[in-house]
Formats: structure tokens, sequence, C-alpha cells
């Protein structure tokens, strides 16, 4: 016995055991890199990137088609995040400019269509909606709220941000409609907002301040019109010049759906805040479809507006 001990551990080195033998439960190291191993779990991001990759000579071809694919037309956009969705693959064709910017270059006829406040089409009886396309929400928005620090009932005065036409007379409706009139100023820069007791802000500015530390209380502008009528609010359309302008109707809803397939990867590759914000605002808080409901609130929309002597307001037209 001692023998076959002596000649054991000459062969392993002493007090050394075998692997890879027949039901030993152990493998071998050569063995173990042959065994497959579970792939790294990856983010998120990772994923649309992944996807994006995968599907990229559909969405190439799809790209190029939208590559200027707007002329001979002119078109705006503003320059925020939740627009994004709705110009890809349009971007270097655009003019970016706030809301209010655009709207003026409309009234001069220096663009042919541009994504403006819905008051904009509302309030002048010379352009028509892009049907099926928008910038709405159901609910709480996030990018669209009055900040203040007292009681909103003894508020005598609000700095406003006068990019969106849309977002400030629904501002003036609902503070209407709660029987309260402060008067309302335009806010001279956006450095200054937190320092303000009252202020009202829109857009990226507005996700700024409510990610920024503030003592203030927000009334969520979306949230207000919801709970006051139950409909989404729609924020901005895409307002059209009423001038022979088929193809390019075709083009804006062609961006609109390559958009919305990509929504996961315009929420990894955006560089605007964090990803989970983006993913939850984008994905959640903001939706782009015009439909039925939609068209019902930009219907009660006017109807308080014209309640409230804001106005004129014509009936909107809407084109396919």
């Amino acid at each position: 016995m001692n023998d076959e001990k002596d000649a054991k551990d000459k062969r392993d080195g002493p007090g050394q055991t075998r692997t890879g033998a027949p039901g030993s439960g152990l493998e071998s190291g050569e063995e173990a890199m042959r065994k497959p191993q579970l792939a790294r779990e990856e983010t998120p991001e990772e994923l649309a990137h992944r996807f994006e990759r995968e599907t990229r000579p559909g969405l190439l071809k799809r790209e190029t088609a939208l590559e200027d694919s707007l002329a001979p037309f002119r078109v705006g956009s503003v320059p925020y995040l939740n627009t994004a969705p709705l110009t890809r693959g349009l971007e270097e064709q655009l003019v970016f400019a706030p809301p209010s910017e655009l709207a003026r270059r409309l009234r001069r006829d220096e663009l042919d269509a541009a994504l403006v406040s819905v008051t904009e089409v509302l309030f002048n009886d010379r352009y028509d909606i892009l049907d099926g396309v928008a910038v709405a929400s159901l609910g709480e928005a996030q990018s669209v709220f009055l900040a203040h620090r007292g009681p909103l009932e003894e508020a005598r005065e609000i700095y406003c941000d006068s990019a969106s036409l849309a977002s400030l007379n629904l501002l003036k409706v609902l503070l209407a409609e709660r029987g309260l009139k402060p008067e309302l100023k335009p806010l001279p820069d956006y450095a200054g907002a937190a320092a303000r007791e009252n202020v009202f802000l829109i857009g990226d500015q507005a996700i700024a301040f409510l990610r920024a530390r503030h003592g203030h209380e927000i009334l969520d502008l979306g949230t207000a019109w919801f709970e006051l009528t139950g409909l989404p609010f729609v924020f901005a359309v895409w307002a059209l010049r009423r001038i022979p302008n088929a193809a390019l109707r075709r083009r804006l809803r062609e961006a609109k759906a390559f958009g919305m397939d990509t929504l996961d990867y315009i929420i990894s590759s955006r560089t605007e805040f964090d990803y989970n914000f983006r993913k939850d605002y984008l994905g959640w808080h903001i939706h782009y479809h015009l439909g039925s409901d939609e068209r019902r609130g930009i219907g009660k929309f006017i109807e308080l507006l014209r309640k409230h002597g804001l106005g004129p307001v014509y009936e909107p037209r809407f084109v396919v």
C-alpha cells in the first residue's frame, strides 16, 4: 500500500488530488473554459445601441430618405428635448427657435411650417394642423409649471417665461377658473428664476429648475388641466401655411414614425439630464399622437379661452 501511495504522490504531488476524474465532480481548467458562461446583463443604454446596430441597414435607409427631404419648404422647430422624437432625421434641415419666435416667422411667411404652440393656430386663421402629430400630455407634464412659494390665492404677480403661447394661455385659463387674476410679468432671465416668489417656466429650463434645489410648491399645468377636464392637453402641433404641401405633410409624418420606432435609441443617446429622467419623460409624461381625445382637449381649451375673453379664437382645420 505504501509503495502505491508513493507512486501516486510522485504523479500528483504530495497532498494533491487529481481533477477531472469521472464522478469526481471536479473539472480541469481546460474543461471549465469550454463550459458556456452566462453573458453579462446589458444596460438599457447598451440594449438600445445594440438594437440600433442590428437594425442599422433598415434605419439608415429611412434616415437617408429623410435627408434633404423638406426642400423647398422652410420648416422650424423648438430646441427642446420633448420634440426630438418628432424631428429625427430632419434635424439638419430645420430652423430651431423658441415657439414665440417661430410663430413670428410663420406670420411673416418666413417659414412654411413649424412646430408651435397650439394657440398660434387657434388665434390666427391662416394655418392648418397636421393631424395625428402633437406634443401632448395626459396629466403631469413635468416641463410646464407654476412654481410658487406662498398660497397661490395670495399671489399678486407671476413672472412668466413667454416662450410658449399655449402654455401661457393655459396658465391664464387655469387661474381664471380659480377666480385668480394676478399680474403676469415677463421673466427677465432664467438665472434669477429661483429668486422669484412666483415663476412660470416651460421646456428644458423648467426641467432644470425642477431638478435643482428650490423652495417652491409646484403646480404642474398638465396635472391641473387633467384634473379640471379629464382630457389631455396639446401643447404643440405642426402648423402649416395653407399652400400646396402634400409632400411636406408626408415627410413630417414619416419623421414622427421614425422617431417613435427608435424612441429607445433617442432616449439612450440624448445628453440632456440623465437616462432615467429621459426614459420617464419621453416614454411616459409626453406623448406624440393627436387623436380623438386630443382633439376633444383642444375643443375644451377653445371653449375656456372664449369663456374668459382670450381670443378671438378660430376653429382649427386638421389635414392628413
